[in-house]
């Protein structure tokens, strides 16, 4: 580590001779000496202007020598002001007095994990999200951290997006805002098409990899991610961010706040429009969505409304491209052309929908160490896809034939298009004990219901005398209620030593009625009760070092695809797993360098996460692009994850994380039919086989420079190995393994006194133009009398080399 460390120095000496003073501090709390996250601090030279970290540590760099003055200000506390004179022998150290305004919206804080809790986590602040942010979506913001992997439809990250951690795709990461489940009630998917540029309005999130803590909505069966919304800001703000690039890509928006007025109420918002011509044929987007929050603060007690919603068109791209066709024109898609069907694309092939979630959080300070916060929420989601197919079967859209003359036409061409329209509502409460002893305790739970509408229309058809317009062929309801309760407890046993327990209990009841699309009764019902025991112990030898390990359970219910998809006689059961945990955090300073304050940081963790029954992806897919499952009796996945970082100042950071693993089926069948016919069959057995999608090495690394005042130098290298399109780990039905890099360049400079600053970004994407696929599926027909077997695998091409510039105003 030292060579590997002489080396980096050696590398930035020549710049590090650029730079000037440096002035850090930390702000805490004054009566509890907790650290403030996400302090504004403002220095008086040039109206610089900086956030505090997670541990309330803030830094300026490049400074002449001179006498300064630092304003910092967090809401609920009095402003604090401090002269200082640079350069400072030591940091400074500023602490803030609470005033009479509540401000612990204490539901989010009840769903994470922290440093006592024995769980394997990364938070991810605002200011590292921002500097991310040209439009791309929520995956593409959070790919530096470990065991992450994107895709995206259209192949440039904007319209359809989704990820992976630790090899399980996002219908098994519990996603919650503000600790409400977002996660949908059916699919169990986070659809991020749904909320463009949310990120805009995002304060933190936190990844937590395994189960996790116990958290609102489906399990976690790989991961969670916990997204907190901006809190109030005490002053008044407005913002425009604007970026325009490759593939047509725009993005534009607006942000606002009041600041506290009267000093109690505050008003947040944001406009953004997102839109793409995707480097996918057609993969267009055309994105708009809102954020708007409005809050009271007293003494005691908060009341906050937050409103978010979104509406995307976007046209499909989900067939993927053939592998025959990688070789010709990567940008192929089918859609639109019913597989080829036809050689003009239907130009209204599109998704089309909008959602929008409705928020109502109270808090009340009992003591100091007693609040409650519960919630109310509301989701509204409607919409359809657009679908034109060529020579249907009358009998598949309920249609009688149509006869013309003496002939009697059987198959006609048509357009229709297949709604979704649901409900999803309920509560959410958190009471929270902190007391300043060695015991702090959350009992906290929620009660969920789902209403959707399942249905379909034929809105025109070549040939259909007898139907009129709108002519719906299937239709079908969906129930879902969902209650937990559960209680965590941490006791500081010693000064070094504390142990964490958490227990959830979790019903669900899911029922079915009507038609699917193929006119098969796809009646359900299905209750579960899951107890989810977690146990964890942290002992820290030192302020720098601490050791944790934890185990947990986590059970899961089947989507609804895994029942309306597969037969009657083979319905998914639930799963269950047990994730055990080891790890060890390192926060080491390293001294100064031409004084600047050096910082190492290691993360180093263990996790062996044993499955009873998982689901895993087949490798086929549905007629909408989802994926199919099975369940599998006993699988695992084990491995190591490693994140590190060196830091010297707010002048230069090099930080990587790499992920090991070995994602094991114990014992996977293979069935096969011939000629579609599910009696005629082929079953091959295969032992220790790799579950589909899993890489087995995932790695990040990413260089951050700050040479000069107001510029900022970002590259990013990201490796992905080999992952399989089934579980069968053949060489043939695969994604290969790849390697990307990113750089960001930006240059902040204030340009006059009634403006904050203005901010020029530029992003290259893929910048050594690797030649790429990031997901793909696979079918297999077997025929009668022939004895080959044919694969047919789709692929989703990445964009190559590509560019997004930005211009970010703040006043």
């Amino acid at each position: 580590m030292k060579n590997a460390l002489a080396l980096l120095m050696g590398c930035l000496l020549p710049w590090l001779a650029l730079a000037q003073n440096t002035l850090s501090g930390r702000v805490v709390d004054a009566t509890t000496r907790a650290p403030l996250l996400g302090s504004t601090v403002t220095l008086s030279a040039g109206n610089r202007i900086t956030s505090t970290s997670s541990d309330g540590r803030f830094t300026f760099t490049n400074l002449p020598a001179g006498e300064y003055t630092l304003q910092v200000s967090y809401l609920g506390y009095a402003t604090g002001t401090q002269s200082v004179n640079v350069p400072t022998a030591q940091p400074v150290e500023i602490s803030l007095i609470r005033t009479s305004v509540a401000t612990k919206e204490v539901l989010v804080t009840a769903t994470r994990a922290n440093e006592r809790t024995g769980t394997t986590y990364t938070n991810v602040s605002k200011q590292e999200l921002e500097s991310r942010n040209f439009g791309q979506d929520l995956p593409y913001l959070l790919e530096n951290t470990p065991s992450l992997v994107t895709t995206s439809d259209a192949g440039a990250g904007v319209g359809y997006t989704s990820m992976r951690i630790r090899g399980s795709d996002i219908t098994r990461i519990n996603v919650t805002v503000n600790g409400i489940p977002v996660n949908d009630a059916e699919s169990h998917g986070v659809f991020f098409v749904n909320m463009p540029d949310f990120a805009s309005s995002l304060q933190d999130v936190q990844i937590q990899r395994g189960v996790g803590t116990s958290s609102n909505g489906p399990g976690a069966f790989g991961a969670s991610l916990n997204l907190q919304t901006q809190g109030a800001s005490p002053e008044a703000y407005v913002r425009t961010d604007n970026a325009y690039g490759s593939y047509n890509t725009w993005k534009n928006n607006v942000q606002f706040g009041t600041g506290l007025l009267g000093g109690k109420f505050a008003v947040d918002g944001r406009l953004s429009r997102l839109s793409s011509d995707g480097y996918i044929d057609r993969a267009t987007s055309d994105l708009k969505s809102f954020y708007l929050s409005g809050g009271y603060y007293g003494a005691k007690d908060f009341l906050k409304a937050v409103v978010f919603g979104g509406h995307e068109v976007t046209y499909q791209a989900w067939n993927g491209v053939s592998a025959d066709m990688l070789e010709t024109n990567r940008t192929f898609n089918s859609v639109g052309t019913d597989y080829g069907s036809t050689d003009i694309p239907y130009e209204n092939e599109v998704d089309n929908y909008q959602q929008y979630h409705y928020q109502l959080h109270y808090g009340h300070e009992f003591s100091p160490v007693l609040s409650l916060n519960a919630a109310l929420h509301y989701t509204r989601g409607y919409g359809f896809y657009e679908q034109y197919k060529v020579n249907e079967r009358f009998t598949g859209y309920n249609i009688p034939p149509v006869t013309i003359g003496n002939a009697t036409l059987s198959r006609t061409d048509l357009v229709s298009q297949k709604w979704l329209d649901n409900h999803f509502y309920g509560t959410t409460f958190a009471l929270q004990y902190s007391g300043a002893g060695k015991l702090s305790a959350v009992l906290g739970g929620g009660w969920n219901r789902y209403t959707g509408a399942h249905f379909g229309e034929v809105i025109w058809a070549q040939y259909a005398s007898t139907i009129r317009p709108g002519h719906r062929y299937y239709e079908g309801d969906a129930r879902k209620t969902d209650f937990n309760v559960y209680g965590k407890a941490t006791l500081q046993a010693t000064d070094a030593l504390s142990f964490f327990g958490d227990l959830q209990l979790r019903t669900v009841a899911y029922t079915i009625d009507g038609t699917d699309d193929d006119q098969r009764d796809v009646t359900t019902r299905a209750n579960y009760t899951f107890f989810n025991p977690k146990a964890g112990i942290t002992y820290a030898f030192s302020d720098a070092h601490n050791l944790y390990a934890s185990v947990a359970v986590g059970h899961r219910e089947p989507t609804r695809s895994d029942f309306t998809d597969r037969p009657a006689t083979d319905r998914a059961t639930a799963e269950r797993m047990i994730d055990y945990e080891v790890g060890y955090r390192l926060r080491q300073p390293l001294g100064q360098l031409n004084g600047l304050p050096m910082l190492f940081t290691a993360d180093l963790t263990y996790f062996y996460m044993d499955y009873k029954n998982q689901l895993v992806l087949t490798g086929q897919i549905n007629d909408v692009g989802t994926g199919l499952r099975t369940n599998i009796p006993e699988s695992f996945r084990t491995g190591v994850e490693l994140a590190a970082g060196v830091g010297v100042g707010e002048f230069a950071r090099l930080s990587t994380n790499l992920s090991l693993s070995r994602n094991r089926i114990r014992q996977f069948t293979e069935v096969l039919a011939y000629d579609y016919n599910p009696e005629d069959v082929v079953v091959n057995q295969y032992e220790e086989t790799t579950i589909a999608y899993s890489p087995s090495f995932v790695s990040s690394t990413q260089l951050e420079v700050q040479p000069l005042t107001g510029v900022r130098f970002q590259f990013q290298y990201k490796t992905v190995s080999e992952q399989f399109l089934d579980n069968t780990a053949n060489q043939s039905r695969r994604i290969r393994p790849y390697e990307v890099g990113d750089v960001r360049v930006f240059y902040r400079f204030k340009p006059t006194n009634w403006m904050k600053e203005i901010e020029l970004g530029l992003l290259v994407n893929n910048v050594l133009n690797e030649e790429y696929e990031a997901n793909g599926y696979t079918y297999t027909e077997l025929y009668t009398g022939d004895p080959n077997r044919y694969d047919y695998n789709y692929y989703f091409p990445q964009a190559p080399r590509n560019f997004m510039a930005q211009v970010s105003l703040r006043f």
